[in-house]
């Protein structure tokens, strides 16, 4: 079609801003760990917190998005390079950083389902391996049903999600008013602002899905109200999670229900059949995510030189994901909530020294260097310009 690339409709925005919903709200974000981790536990400032991550998250997917149509790229490989260079080699780190939560990911997933299990009296250790085992054979058998599944399964957590923000909040509104007369949970100031940025930086995780993605978006325009959708559509998520989960801070801590606070405050709201509905969708999404992120590290290592005299792609991609696998249940043998208070906070941060800084100086000058030389063109002529400048 000849549409205009100033003029590209919202259903195309919207379709690439979900990507990174899709993204963000999976089985880490749906549990409300994470937002407790990040957020909730330093007091009633936690929405606002969460929103500001977002808001950095959304400027740095911005300058990404922005760069990976300048130049035509398809790869979180040809955008990192582009990023560091002539210092290409740095783009080791987003690979780096990539493996890390990928593993860390897949071992949360593992652990996430079995700490819902053990909520019906099954032993955590046998819910690891018996999870452990699911996914390996999905991985070989299973991946395109899990990918339709999952689909249909985020779309259910998320709506179970929704009312459950709703009504979390209304039965504990008195206690959410109350809470900026209240000190925070800590009285380090510094160290909630290492979380905000530490959130941000894991969750630029979802940018190889974005690139791989941000061609109909054509110019930096598109990109920016793409990203202002997502922005919305995800601020108002996590930030929702984390008022209602403010105001239900003392229950679940004093039951111990931190891994899952979510699913407490399902429970105690009385609806049995919203409990079932969010406990299924929820161990879809760990499976979903465990499976992607397993099928993440595949295609990176099986054109490996180890590999290069086996002729059974099958076998290579059934040692990879049963390596890859051993790996992530031994990590999720520490739990869920380790995981995300090291795993991923620590991965994070690298993320903030070596992707998000970067990106924000480094990128955004070279993002304007060539829009200020070659205009807001689309992409199509980016990627004649790209080519010229190669075989140059």
């Amino acid at each position: 079609m000849k549409t205009n690339a100033q003029k590209i409709g919202f259903l195309t925005l919207f379709s690439v801003a979900s990507v990174w919903f899709g993204s963000h709200a999976g089985g880490g974000f749906a549990t409300g760990n994470q937002a407790t981790q990040y957020f909730v536990q330093y007091g009633w400032f936690a929405p606002i917190a969460a929103v500001v991550s977002m808001a950095i998250l959304g400027l740095v997917l911005r300058e990404i998005v922005i760069m990976t149509n300048n130049h035509g790229f398809t790869t979180y490989k040809q955008v990192f390079e582009e990023l560091y260079a002539p210092y290409i080699k740095l783009e080791l780190i987003f690979e780096l950083f990539f493996f890390i939560v990928a593993l860390s990911a897949t071992g949360a997933a593992i652990a996430g389902a079995a700490t819902l299990f053990t909520q019906y009296g099954i032993n955590y250790t046998a819910a690891v391996i018996g999870v452990s085992i699911l996914l390996f054979f999905l991985t070989i058998f299973g991946s395109a049903l899990v990918a339709k599944a999952s689909t249909i399964m985020s779309i259910c957590i998320l709506i179970c999600c929704a009312i459950i923000f709703f009504l979390g909040i209304r039965a504990k509104m008195e206690n959410i008013a109350a809470l900026p007369q209240i000190q925070p949970a800590t009285g380090n100031a510094v160290f909630p602002v290492l979380k905000v940025l530490s959130y941000a930086g894991f969750q630029v995780l979802c940018a190889p899905a974005l690139i791989g993605c941000a061609a109909p978006l054509k110019n930096h325009k598109n990109a920016s109200k793409c990203i202002i959708i997502g922005f919305i559509m995800n601020a108002f998520a996590l930030g929702a999670s984390c008022l209602m989960l403010n105001g239900w801070y003392g229950d679940y801590t004093a039951a111990g229900k931190t891994a899952l606070p979510t699913l407490y405050v399902c429970e105690q709201l009385g609806y049995p059949f919203l409990s079932y509905c969010y406990s299924i969708s929820l161990f879809m999404c760990f499976i979903s995510t465990g499976v992607t992120s397993i099928f993440g590290l595949v295609p990176r290592f099986e054109k490996a030189k180890v590999f290069s005299k086996w002729k059974s792609q099958k076998k290579k991609r059934a040692l990879i994901s049963l390596t890859a696998l051993i790996v992530s249940t031994l990590i999720s043998m520490v739990g869920l909530t380790n995981i995300v208070n090291y795993g991923y906070v620590y991965s994070g941060y690298l993320s903030v020294v070596f992707i998000v800084i970067p990106i924000l100086t480094v990128g955004y000058y070279k993002n304007r260097k060539f829009l200020k030389e070659h205009g807001a063109l689309e992409l199509h002529e980016n990627k004649k310009i790209f080519v010229k400048k190669a075989e140059e």
